[in-house]
This record gives structure tokens, C-alpha cells and sequence, in this order.
């Protein structure tokens, strides 16, 4: 039963109904006469600039670059301004007021939380570019570019420290991501949907 402020008697506007679609009435609740010709039409689907897109079923190269740097940036400033709060703890002399406290407190995080952000930033960036680069070159979007993704990016990060260190953290890469996908997996399939 359609809401008889949408459709008055002796309005058709139910007949032009269009399926995928909603009317959408600024003035409904307004109890001012319109003419239902000039509602607003929406879709209920998302739209897509090019039909191409439509078919696509991830992220483009941008929004993951996005995602992938501001999740890196985020965690990594909470991460660090955690570890900043423990270094503020143990720096704690007995005669401090409360504002030296404070200070301190306030300056070991910020230090922390802007160091770690930036790191995990940056290695979220790196990996967000291969993985968008192993998806443009392989024509596939697989668990294949994730871990792949994971092990560059471990190796381009450390690659100033040596070989040996590139090694080490790019075969740290490579497990990280094989894990974050493993668990990703175990979570749609045991978790269930909220």
C-alpha cells in the first residue's frame, strides 16, 4: 500500500512507477500542493560513469591508494602514541607538577604517533601501487598480487639497509599479507554479516 501523501486520489503517479527506481519528494511534508511531474527520480543502485565500471567488483587504483594509505597512517599514529604514552609513563619523575606531566605526555605522543604514522603511511602507499600495478599488469585481481604486493613492498621499504635486510622484510611482507588474507577469508566465511 503506497503512503497517501505520495499518491493522492486522482494522481496516476503509481502507474509511471519505474522499476530500480524511487520518487523522491522534497516538499512531502510540507502539506503544500505540487504537481508530481517535477519529483526527483533516483536510482537504487549505484551509479557508474561508463558501463565498464559496473562490472568491476574492486576498488581503482585510487581509492585503494586512499584506503591503504590512510588505514596505514591512522593505525600507525594510534600505535604510536600508544608507545608514547609508555615512554611518558616511565619518564614520570616524582616532583613533576601536573602540567610538566601533561607536556610531556602530550609531546612524547605526538613525537611517537607522527613517526609511526608516517612509516606505516608510507609502506601502505608503496603496497597500495603494487598491488594496483600487479592487477594492471596481470589482468587477474588474485591472492597472487596481494602477497606479491606484500613482498615488494617489504624489500623496496628496507631496501637501504642491504640486501639481507630487503630479503628479511619483504619475506615479512609477503607472510603479513598471505595472513591479513588468510584472515580475511576465515572472517566472510565464520563471522557473520552484522
Amino acid at each position: 500500500m503506497a503512503d497517501p501523501r505520495m499518491f493522492p486520489p486522482g494522481s496516476n503517479a503509481e502507474d509511471d512507477h519505474v522499476p530500480g527506481r524511487r520518487k523522491y519528494n522534497p516538499y512531502q511534508d510540507l502539506n503544500v500542493p505540487y504537481n508530481y511531474k517535477n519529483l526527483y527520480d533516483l536510482p537504487t543502485s549505484p551509479e557508474f560513469l561508463f558501463q565498464e565500471e559496473s562490472a568491476v567488483q574492486r576498488r581503482s587504483w585510487g581509492e585503494n591508494l586512499t584506503y591503504y594509505t590512510g588505514i596505514g597512517y591512522l593505525s600507525g599514529a594510534v600505535g604510536g602514541a600508544a608507545l608514547g604514552l609508555r615512554q611518558a609513563a616511565a619518564g614520570a619523575e616524582p616532583g613533576d607538577t601536573a602540567k610538566i606531566r601533561a607536556n610531556r605526555l602530550l609531546n612524547a605522543c605526538g613525537s611517537s604517533g607522527r613517526r609511526y604514522g608516517n612509516r606505516v603511511g608510507v609502506i601502505g602507499l608503496m603496497y597500495a601501487g603494487m598491488e594496483s600495478g600487479m592487477v594492471e599488469v596481470r589482468d587477474r585481481d588474485d591472492w597472487i598480487n596481494s602477497v606479491v604486493a606484500g613482498l615488494g613492498t617489504g624489500a623496496l621499504f628496507r631496501a637501504a639497509n642491504g640486501p639481507r635486510s630487503a630479503a628479511v622484510a619483504g619475506a615479512v611482507g609477503g607472510v603479513l599479507a598471505a595472513a591479513a588474507l588468510a584472515g580475511k577469508q576465515l572472517a566472510k566465511r565464520y563471522v557473520p554479516a552484522i
